[in-house]
């Protein structure tokens, strides 16, 4: 498993790789690296390689590949390109790893990578700006691209942007020299206004999108028919009763599809549990579990479902979580990940 930094806060210096105990919940450090703000971070599918998103501003922000080591779990800086954006927050490679797509979010863009054959990074092939804005003054006075993911067939990525309220649509033409990533037929799809799309999670089956709204802690549902989004549904994240802050993070499904959880920050600081109807991907609310800690910016669930773990920035640790398959329910193990600033965890079969 390994761990993303904020490394201005001074209290981490970049990223840090575990062997994860899948039976017990246990994590061993193994490594760390030293890199600039890591708050991102992506593995290859083959696992050979991990790409780190820097998110810096003032014309660094930029993006980093290593080479990680299976055995000792070592990693091994390559190179590192600017992303000709400000702050990127998210980076993501395709299944066949021939492309780094990174979400610039102060910049409001999007930046391709070649991969190169030894893992490294290639000159930026394609630069995307967004244009645009929504109608909270504050917060999306101008684009503001947090994520981006590809469609489980890989023909499409979908690209979130918290300042314009929108999902942007392109398709990915891996074999193109200049442009991967094209406008497809529905550009985008809406979220509701003020909403500010961060992340999604889609069913095995790209039927399904799950859109997790920073500014309104809201789910939004689509239903996906040949590259069109359809919105079905909208759920709260926080418990009846809520009146403080929000700032809702991240959102994944369980291994199984069977269940959906959403984090919130703010004043909430809690992960919401949602089953999901096999029948039409909607969603029924099983309850809301606290996170133990303040600013659950990310949070992943081991890959045989048996753990969720939470990266709480704001109290520098990683909390794990055993969880029920048959109901979705968290319970707390007690066992504890201190690292600072925690913002990103990835898990990686080596």
């Amino acid at each position: 498993m390994l761990i993303g930094t904020y490394t201005h806060t001074g209290k981490s210096k970049g990223i840090y790789v575990y062997d994860y105990d899948l039976l017990t919940g246990d994590a061993t450090l193994k490594s760390s690296v030293e890199s600039d703000n890591p708050s991102f971070i992506t593995v290859s599918s083959d696992t050979r390689y991990v790409y780190a998103a820097n998110e810096n501003g003032e014309g660094k922000g930029a993006v980093s590949a290593y080479a990680l080591d299976a055995a000792s779990g070592k990693l091994t800086f390559l190179n590192r390109q600017l992303t000709q954006g400000d702050s990127p927050c998210h980076v993501v490679t395709d299944r066949e790893g021939t492309h780094v797509v990174v979400s610039n979010y102060s910049g409001g863009s999007i930046s391709v990578f070649p991969i190169q054959p030894d893992g490294s990074l290639g000159a930026m092939k394609q630069l995307i700006q967004h244009e645009g804005s929504g109608p909270n003054r504050d917060r999306q006075q101008k684009p503001h691209v947090h994520s981006a993911f590809f469609s489980p067939d890989q023909k499409r990525i979908y690209v979130q942007d918290l300042g314009t309220d929108k999902i942007n649509i392109y398709e990915y033409h891996p074999e193109s020299q200049d442009t991967p990533l094209v406008p497809a037929l529905h550009p985008y799809a809406k979220s509701a206004a003020g909403g500010g799309p961060r992340h999604i999670a889609q069913s095995s089956d790209g039927r399904y999108v799950y859109l997790v709204q920073e500014m309104t802690a809201q789910v939004l549902v689509y239903r996906q028919d040949n590259g069109k989004l359809e919105p079905i549904q909208e759920v709260g994240i926080n418990e009846d009763g809520f009146s403080g802050s929000n700032g809702a993070a991240d959102i994944n499904l369980s291994p199984d599809g069977r269940f959906l959880y959403a984090s919130n920050r703010g004043d909430a600081n809690t992960l919401a549990i949602y089953q999901v109807s096999p029948a039409d991907g909607k969603l029924a609310k099983v309850g809301n579990q606290s996170v133990l800690g303040r600013g659950p910016r990310n949070f992943s669930i081991s890959p045989d479902g048996k753990f969720l773990l939470v990266a709480n920035q704001n109290t520098d640790e990683v909390v794990v979580f055993a969880r029920d398959s048959k109901t979705g329910l968290l319970n707390d193990t007690g066992n504890r990940i201190a690292v600072g600033a925690p913002v990103c965890l990835v898990f990686a079969s080596l």
